[in-house]
């Protein structure tokens, strides 16, 4: 399993997410007003729908889910925000994609650049690494919520792709068009994800260790701490019981 979702949960099982709640609700506004761009009714717009669940997870107030969506769709002043990816390369090449939402491109390209070299990466140019990675709904289940074959049955009844052992989780794979079925099928059998979003997902791992590995992390935290970074995907993977010392 990728090393990003190794990361992404073990920061959620040591609620280190939390500790940053004002910059998640940063990123989950950011997200909400350029969903909201596209219509403001969740019912008919799929991207704002899986922001707001979002952000109703991280127990955001109702009144600034609604002004979020009222500033994506002009019925209030907002900020204009544009999307672009960045890639880079990590320690022992392993590959590095950065979404982007900034009213600056200027300002955020040369933060993004700095943290690619203070730890231990660079930047690249657009078609470099992208190419190595699918867009995929990727879903996390805990091996303790739910037996392989009652997993892959609701998987394959709902549209997803594949079931993957990760150890101590499972992780399922999905088309994006897919996605909200099987993960409403999962939590509808009673199964709570470990984590659930539509993300990249990388074809190929590159195996990290000791120094790489630590360096890896730092580069990863880095470019998650840059204000107008929404999400970080990286082909890395490392031994789990490393990348727990290391989060720890």
């Amino acid at each position: 399993m990728s090393g990003h979702s190794k990361w992404a949960t073990i920061k959620h099982k040591k609620g280190a997410l939390d500790a940053k709640r004002g910059k998640i609700f940063t990123r989950l506004i950011k997200e909400i007003t350029i969903a909201a761009k596209n219509g403001g009714d969740v019912d008919k717009n799929p991207r704002l729908r899986k922001a707001v669940s979002d952000a109703k997870a991280e127990n955001m107030p109702a009144d600034n889910i609604k002004r979020a969506i009222q500033r994506g769709t002009g019925e209030l002043p907002g900020v204009n925000y544009e999307e672009f990816t960045l890639e880079g390369y990590g320690p022992g090449g392993a590959a590095v994609l950065v979404e982007i939402s900034t009213d600056n491109r200027n300002r955020t390209v040369s933060e993004i650049r700095h943290a690619f070299g203070k730890n231990g990466g660079n930047m690249a140019e657009a078609g470099a690494v992208s190419w190595m990675f699918h867009k995929k709904g990727d879903i996390v289940v805990p091996k303790a919520a739910a037996k392989e074959d009652d997993l892959m049955n609701i998987v394959l009844e709902n549209g997803g792709e594949d079931l993957k052992d990760d150890g101590d989780n499972w992780e399922v794979l999905t088309d994006p068009h897919a996605f909200e079925p099987v993960v409403e099928a999962i939590k509808k059998a009673g199964i709570n994800p470990e984590s659930a979003e539509v993300g990249m997902v990388p074809q190929n791992y590159v195996k990290l260790a000791g120094a790489a590995a630590n360096t890896m992390i730092r580069l990863i935290e880095a470019l998650d701490d840059q204000d107008d970074v929404q999400h970080v995907w990286s082909n890395f993977d490392m031994d789990i019981k490393e990348l727990e010392e290391v989060a720890g």
